[in-house]
């Protein structure tokens, strides 16, 4: 089932909906759930709510879905996205080669995984524009990803158990402003400014992805190709990151984990190419949709 928030041109408050995106049409279910309730708590209540919406939502009326706005499909998480860096090994190669992180220009690969956070106020919307911030930054970087959401929680979560715990996937542009990264020597500030963290169109759930591995992550910056890799080359897997992360903090549902990034961003290039006014960045994930976003 793909999941969306979304609101109309008049800004009325969101509303979830099921999605088809082969019709082009999405189904408001906001009726069939407790007032106020959105993505987020219809993931928290799955094994209830999932089948009511299988069995229910097919019955209520459709509307295109290029009529309606499609926001983030969990607008606000509950807590800060956990995001994963130098997960693709192509990746690892092009950030040593720049000798951005590290003044020897290391391209090892991680021996763990390498974790950090994108704070909720940077959260957007699948078609929202993304904010330059002048001022801040001028090295502004797109970084394409999956991501997976937790449905049920739990904390020591074994690699064996660790698919028992992952509702479905979404897309995130993990969007990094690189002097801020440098600038901190930590990488909160540099991945938290607002609009930096594009996520949707959809909230896919587990059961439509036969092979999560199978999923081909990729970016296009201006049309042109950037980023395009099978989630397969991984360095550590999904069950890798649920058993490291939830080692010793509890995993929450509606939790957002980003799995990391190809080879082909901005600084990855030489010169590095990063992103101006004006820019516009299509990221898309098999069986997961394509965001757009522009760069304001």
């Amino acid at each position: 089932m793909k999941l969306v928030t979304f609101t109309d041109a008049t800004g009325a408050a969101p509303r979830v909906g099921v999605a088809d995106d082969g019709t082009g049409e999405v189904r408001d279910v906001s009726e069939l759930l407790s007032a106020g309730a959105g993505v987020l708590e219809v993931i928290e209540d799955w094994s209830t709510l999932g089948p009511v919406l299988a069995e229910r939502a097919p019955s209520l009326a459709a509307r295109p879905l290029d009529s309606v706005r499609l926001l983030a499909p969990i607008p606000r998480p509950r807590r800060n996205v956990f995001c994963v860096g130098k997960n693709y090994r192509a990746h690892v190669a092009e950030f040593g080669r720049s000798g951005y992180d590290r003044p020897d220009r290391s391209e090892d690969l991680p021996e763990h995984p390498v974790v950090f956070s994108k704070a909720t106020t940077a959260v957007t919307g699948p078609f929202d524009d993304v904010l330059a911030h002048p001022g801040v930054t001028s090295e502004l970087d797109y970084e394409a990803e999956l991501a997976v959401i937790v449905g049920r929680g739990g904390r020591g979560i074994s690699r064996e158990a660790a698919f028992e715990h992952v509702w479905g996937y979404t897309i995130v542009d993990d969007v990094t402003a690189r002097d801020v990264q440098r600038r901190h020597s930590q990488w909160l500030l540099g991945k938290s400014l607002d609009t930096h963290c594009p996520m949707g169109p959809y909230a896919v759930s587990a059961d439509e992805i036969a092979d999560v591995s199978a999923l081909q992550v990729e970016s296009s910056v201006n049309g042109e190709p950037r980023q395009s890799a099978p989630v397969k080359d991984l360095i550590f897997d999904i069950p890798e990151l649920v058993a490291t992360i939830s080692a010793g903090i509890t995993l929450e549902p509606g939790d957002v984990i980003a799995t990391g990034t190809p080879a082909g961003v901005g600084i990855g290039f030489d010169p590095p190419r990063f992103l101006a006014p004006g820019d516009v960045v299509e990221i898309s994930v098999t069986g997961l949709g394509r965001q757009r976003s522009r760069i304001v």
